[in-house]
């Protein structure tokens, strides 16, 4: 069973979308930047929905969203990206050390995969293709565009 789990700072603004890449670019865009955690596992859903609000999620600072649909809305397009297999992942590493060393954990992972989520907003017209290159690695990043303005 997969489970698809988002965590949303609460407190920050959206950003200038500038600072995302190499050089400033003319229209008014917008970008928040979100964490998302896959959970390939067997068992018991609720008990992995509590490994990830306990281990994961800052419940003063951030907001917890289940499911495949993204956590925010109204924006131009999203970008996936995340480690590729056989890249070091620290994260990945310590959350998956983590969870061998639970006492009876109701449920079994099998695989975790960790993305950063990067929404971005605005009335201009931005080129998704310059954003993946100046944010994502191609040595060590897969990612993926999702468009919107949902």
């Amino acid at each position: 069973m997969k489970a698809v789990f988002e965590i949303v700072d609460r407190y920050l603004e959206a950003g200038c979308c500038s600072a995302l890449l190499y050089a400033p670019i003319d229209e008014d865009l917008t970008y928040r930047q979100t964490r998302r955690y896959t959970l390939d596992f067997e068992g018991d859903e609720s008990a992995a929905a509590d490994f990830v609000s306990k281990t994961l999620l800052d419940e003063v600072a951030q907001d917890l969203h289940q499911g495949e649909g993204g956590a925010l809305s109204g924006y131009q397009f999203v970008i996936d990206y995340g480690m590729k297999p056989g890249a070091l992942d620290l994260e990945k590493e310590a959350v998956v050390s983590y969870y061998e060393h639970l006492d009876g954990p109701a449920f079994q992972l099998n695989d975790l995969k960790i993305e950063q989520r990067v929404y971005v907003f605005g009335e201009g017209k931005a080129n998704p293709d310059r954003f993946v290159s100046d944010i994502c690695n191609r040595a060590i990043h897969t990612w993926s565009v999702i468009d919107g303005a949902n």
